[in-house]
């Protein structure tokens, strides 16, 4: 055994081409996405009556009992924020929790959010938003456009450390336009209920990633798994993403519900869910350790499960207590997901899920689709009274079903998943994996192939290759 000495090896082993990739395919790529963004929003986008100057302003002439606080900006622009911290430091710093990776975890979160929530205001717009063959945009177009992000931030969680920028961008584009469209069957053509997007969102984004990375799946990763760690400063950085996504939550889920008791009954079922979630989480985390010990990816996830699962059914009539058992629920099945079903998915599925997406987002989404699914078949006059059309589009008096409800809330589901896997193997396969020469060299995974260092210094073992 030497000691450790100085070490110059080439990161890349082929310099001079990977170089080029970096400094050519990224500035370009982001240069002319953005070009094309800024040709769209010129042609399509305007404000909508609440933003612009004039169209408000002639509104509130013609009535004397409307005011500026009324402007949509002061009812939803506080959800706006809890959402917009979830998305760039909420899901940010969550994935920073690998050692060699934390610089591209938040960076490349940053990029791909910024590219994707302007995308979205223009896919989503296609098919929610258009106005005389025009988008109108406002702040809820803005947290709808979060939403679509965070959907595509899930995917990258499957993929963390073995993409590059360049792929990361692709995915984006196509599981934007994926999303848009689910999005567009599931609220305006079956009708079903999602505000806190446990389909839209969570399911579609897990699968979706999922499908990604094992179409991207290469053996040799097998012999990198070790980098896929992390260390005490690393798991507290990502502890950091946890608490801010666990705090704001509630808001996340209550965005774009109904002024009044829906929005209110969202947010406390979030947040009775959610409490629940984590006692489960660290009940089930010590328990499946043979030492009795508490696992940092348990308590940095699956603590977060019980938001997921009740984004579906958090404005319907779901009661505190079955918030609760519900975020119990939750909290239980991604702690034995991460024990037990993970290894079983590589192994012998070859899906190498990154930050065990298919834990946080994918069973506790399937998980809310169902409470969703069975809150909406068992809805009833006798139950919500007059509030029973606030919280279903179809809930006017003498046109309830609830059965039928029901039964197009779990074709939503079924919809959701036929979506996610089909558009993740057509992204995966003929897309992003078509870039290749993108990818990052086996066992790579880690900041000093990306990001400018002021001091650098290496040290390696000879029978060590960096």
């Amino acid at each position: 055994h030497q000691s450790p000495v100085p070490c110059s090896r080439n990161l890349w082993g082929k310099r001079g081409k990977r170089a080029t990739n970096m400094r050519l395919r990224l500035p370009l790529l982001c240069i002319i996405l953005e070009v094309i963004l800024i040709i769209l929003f010129g042609t399509l986008v305007e404000y909508n009556v609440d933003t612009d100057a004039k169209l408000w302003n002639a509104n509130k002439n013609q009535s004397a009992t409307r005011h500026d606080y009324e402007n949509e900006f002061y009812y939803r622009y506080p959800s706006f924020q809890d959402v917009h911290v979830m998305i760039f430091v909420g899901f940010g710093f969550l994935m920073t929790f690998l050692q060699r990776y934390g610089f591209s975890s938040v960076g490349f979160n940053f990029l791909i959010a910024a590219f994707s929530l302007q995308w979205a205001t223009l896919m989503q717009g296609f098919f929610h938003g258009m106005h005389h063959g025009k988008i109108h945009v406002g702040v809820t177009s803005m947290i709808n456009a979060d939403f679509c992000t965070g959907s595509v931030l899930i995917s990258f969680g499957a993929v963390l450390g073995k993409t590059s920028p360049v792929q990361l961008l692709v995915m984006a584009i196509f599981e934007v336009t994926l999303f848009a469209v689910n999005e567009f069957i599931l609220l305006t053509i079956l009708g079903a209920n999602d505000a806190g997007g446990s389909m839209t969102i969570h399911t579609f984004g897990a699968y979706f990633g999922l499908v990604v990375t094992r179409v991207l799946y290469r053996p040799n990763l097998d012999k990198s798994k070790h980098r896929n760690s992390s260390v005490y400063h690393s798991d507290l950085f990502a502890m950091i993403g946890t608490i801010y996504l666990w705090m704001f939550w509630p808001s996340f889920n209550s965005a774009i519900t109904n002024y009044g008791d829906p929005q209110h009954r969202t947010a406390m079922n979030t947040y009775y869910s959610l409490a629940s979630c984590t006692l489960a989480t660290f009940a089930f985390s010590a328990l499946v350790n043979p030492e009795g010990k508490l696992d940092m990816v348990h308590i940095q996830n699956a603590a977060l499960a019980g938001g997921v699962a009740v984004g579906t059914a958090g404005e319907m009539m779901l009661t505190p207590f079955g918030s609760m058992i519900v975020g119990f629920l939750a909290g239980t099945i991604s702690v034995l997901g991460y024990k037990y079903l993970t290894p079983v998915l590589e192994s012998k599925l070859k899906i190498q899920d990154t930050c065990g997406i298919h834990n946080l987002h994918g069973m506790p989404g399937v998980l809310g689709a169902v409470v969703g699914a069975v809150t909406s078949a068992l809805a009833s006059p006798a139950v919500y009274g007059n509030g029973l059309q606030r919280v279903f589009a179809d809930g006017e008096p003498g046109e309830w079903n609830a059965q039928s409800r029901g039964g197009f809330q779990a074709i939503s589901l079924v919809v959701t998943l036929g979506m996610a896997l089909i558009g993740g193997l057509v992204t995966g396969g003929y897309k992003v994996g078509k870039c290749s020469e993108c990818m990052l060299p086996l066992g790579k995974s880690f900041d000093l192939i990306y990001f400018k260092f002021t001091t650098v210094i290496i040290l390696c073992h000879s029978n060590e290759r960096i």
